[in-house]
Order: C-alpha cells, then structure tokens, then sequence
C-alpha cells in the first residue's frame, strides 16, 4: 500500500494528531471527568442496593450530560489553543474571537 502524504489527510485526521497542552484546560477536562466518574460509582451502588430504575435512569442521564459538557469544554480549549498558536501568544484568540468562541460554546451546549 502507497504511504500517503500528510496534504492528503482529511481535517479530523491531521487533528487527532494534535494534543491539549494549557495545564489549566487539561486539569479542568480532569475534574470533570472524576466527576463523572464519582457519578459512575453512585450509580453502581444504587444497582446493587436494588434502587428504583427511574432513580438510577436520572442519575445515568445526569452522567451523560456531564460527559457531553466536557467534551463541548475540551473541544473550546483545544480551540483556543489553536487560535493561539504554539507560541501562546494571544493572537487571533484575543477581542471579538473570544467573543465568537463564547458564542460557539453556547451552541454547542444546546445541541446535547
């Protein structure tokens, strides 16, 4: 099989290859996620402590949400991020952008 170049990789491709680098963002993603994790572990219990299922449907829901929450949050930092460019410079990510990133998390938040 020919090896392709990286001029042929499709945009969700050539971002795989990128990571979250801002500590703050990644501890905040952190957080949340042992959050949800912390939610998981309740819901287990209420399973074993024979918990009414509608109890247990809202508490799974509730996870979800969290978890949805969280990816929209780590999909704006690594935005950022990238606006920012490696250097960390404010840049692009400064002024009206920020304003625009606002306005894209809110949107994404009402498609969950």
């Amino acid at each position: 099989m020919k090896p392709r170049s990286p001029s042929q990789d499709t945009p969700a491709q050539r971002c795989d290859q990128a990571a979250l680098t801002d500590e703050k963002s990644r501890a905040d993603i952190r957080n949340r996620l042992r959050r949800a994790e912390g939610q998981l572990r309740g819901i287990q219990r209420m399973l074993e402590a024979g918990d009414p299922c509608a109890a247990i449907a809202s508490q799974m829901a509730a996870v979800r949400k969290a978890l949805d929450s969280t990816y929209v949050r780590m999909t704006m930092c690594f935005m950022e991020q990238q606006m920012r460019g490696q250097d960390g410079q404010a840049g692009a990510a400064s002024g009206d952008t920020t304003a625009v990133l606002k306005e894209i998390e809110a949107l994404l938040g009402k498609i969950r």
